[in-house]
């Protein structure tokens, strides 16, 4: 038996990075997945990976942005699997500048990704968890424990110039999570938080301002300036940035059932920093 057998995960912006680590390693212990990204090509990337190594997986593929996406990717769990046990609020970007410059859609933006699309998920799953506590309460059974990981960022506790947008957004994660601890105590969920530090990912490579993605039909520059990238993993105790598989095995660790007592909580994945 595998710690997460016939679990069913939600983790969205799954089809790169970060997001793929965790759905890949949730699976790895026996969770049924379901795999968001933004391009429906990553999403299927994640989901064949996931099949070829003896998981269960299906895309969801979309805009967290989007105002009916929460209600898509929980119905796309109880269609496909019935139910939802596991939520990781993941997708996310960044698009930085300093503030006398930053434009109201820079602002509105990071905080629909990385706030609001949490939220709406949330809100979502709420009567879905409400609905299988009391059902399992009818019938005398045990209640599960679920789990709700949302995903900070060192920046949203500190601060990090040029990034008000985000560290807004990543700090406000953190209040939500606080408080949702307390309203879903009664459920039997858990609801913490991971900050992540310097992680190597495509959006954190050592970049000369050339790299860009395309989100909403905006061309957003991506990476950080190499000289930037030095000093920063000079700061670092570990003496370098953490990998996708590290960063997943932060996450993990608050899914797993041996943390089935700690809530409200930020876990702070940044190799010291």
């Amino acid at each position: 038996m595998s710690k997460l057998d016939n679990k069913v995960a939600l983790v969205s912006g799954s089809g790169r990075g970060i997001g793929r680590a965790v759905a890949e390693k949730l699976a790895s212990e026996g969770a049924r997945i379901v795999v968001n990204d933004l391009d429906e090509g990553p999403a299927k990337e994640t989901v064949a990976a996931i099949e070829a190594a003896g998981g269960q997986a299906v895309a969801c593929a979309g805009s967290v942005t989007e105002p009916d996406f929460g209600d898509r990717f929980v119905q796309t769990a109880v269609d496909t699997f019935g139910g939802v046990d596991i939520v990781v609020n993941n997708a996310g970007y960044t698009w930085d500048t300093v503030i006398q410059k930053m434009s109201d859609e820079q602002w509105s933006a990071i905080l629909d990704v990385h706030l609001t699309a949490p939220f709406r998920i949330l809100r979502a799953a709420q009567p879905v968890i409400s609905a299988a506590v009391k059902k399992a309460k009818a019938e005398g059974t045990a209640i599960p424990t679920r789990k709700v990981v949302n995903i900070s960022s060192i920046a949203g506790l500190d601060g990090n110039a040029g990034q008000v947008n985000y560290a807004a957004a990543k700090s406000g994660i953190v209040g939500l999570t606080k408080t949702l601890a307390k309203e879903w105590g009664r459920y039997n969920v858990t609801v913490n938080a991971v900050a992540f530090g310097v992680i190597s990912t495509r959006l954190t490579v050592a970049a000369d301002g050339g790299s860009t993605i395309d989100v909403g039909g905006n061309e957003i520059t991506v990476g950080i300036n190499p000289q930037v990238l030095a000093a920063a993993e000079q700061m670092i105790p570990l003496g370098r940035a953490g990998s996708p598989e590290e960063a997943a095995g932060a996450v993990y660790l608050l899914c797993t059932p041996e943390s089935s007592y700690i809530t409200g909580q930020t876990l702070v994945c940044s190799g010291g920093l």
